[in-house]
């Protein structure tokens, strides 16, 4: 009981805190970024635009099935040596955790849309509905009550994917964790305990963000 009594002390509570806020930064600029370049990409494949979408689908197609990791890697020690762009470790991981997410968005959203009754369409364009106004008022208002479960499914995954950029000396929440224990070794289990607790008041609120948005769209 003593180790957790020492390990929650004030100032490791403060240091841990100061890595869930990077966490949290990190996320959030991250779900934005791919949440829009996922919806544009996912988009693109679904109206199947000549070469564009086959080529589109893919670099989904290869990110999707490339480890996080190794596109986190790539970013930080990669693009120096490849392309001579140097990314600091927190532009690394945000832009690493958006290309990755970015292609699982845009897999959600294509099938989200797909989803929906073709004859959906086919009505709205013989009422005098355009392509695009048809798609903005009777198809995606559809398609967006299926795909916020996923869609939320996805983003918490992000918020604990996020703890990979450790390996880049991402100054995040399980980075500052692992050097609270590395000062003491009695402090693992209590940081293990703190992290579990942090990370499930996160992806908690997210999954109860999904279900209140998922009934104000019924």
């Amino acid at each position: 009981m003593q180790n957790f009594i020492d390990a929650y002390s004030w100032l490791n509570m403060h240091f841990l805190f100061e890595g869930l806020w990077v966490t949290i930064y990190v996320s959030v600029i991250s779900v934005v970024l791919s949440f829009i370049i996922g919806a544009i990409l996912g988009f693109v494949r679904y109206v199947k635009v000549k070469y564009l979408s086959m080529i589109v689908g893919f670099v989904i197609d290869l990110i999707r099935n490339l480890p996080l990791l190794l596109i986190i890697f790539f970013m930080y020690f990669g693009l120096p040596g490849t392309l001579g762009i140097r990314l600091n470790t927190v532009t690394a991981a945000i832009v690493a955790l958006t290309v990755f997410e970015s292609a699982m968005l845009a897999e959600i959203i294509r099938s989200g849309i797909a989803s929906v009754d073709h004859g959906q369409m086919e009505a709205a364009r013989s009422n005098g509905m355009t392509y695009l106004q048809a798609m903005w008022y009777i198809i995606l208002p559809q398609a967006l009550r299926r795909m916020v479960p996923p869609i939320v499914s996805q983003f918490v995954s992000l918020v604990k994917d996020s703890s990979l950029a450790t390996i880049i000396l991402l100054p995040e929440l399980m980075y500052h964790a692992q050097i609270i224990y590395g000062q003491n070794s009695n402090y693992m289990i209590p940081m293990f305990v703190a992290l579990a607790v942090l990370y499930f008041a996160i992806c908690f609120l997210l999954s109860r963000l999904s279900r209140a948005l998922a009934k104000r769209l019924k």
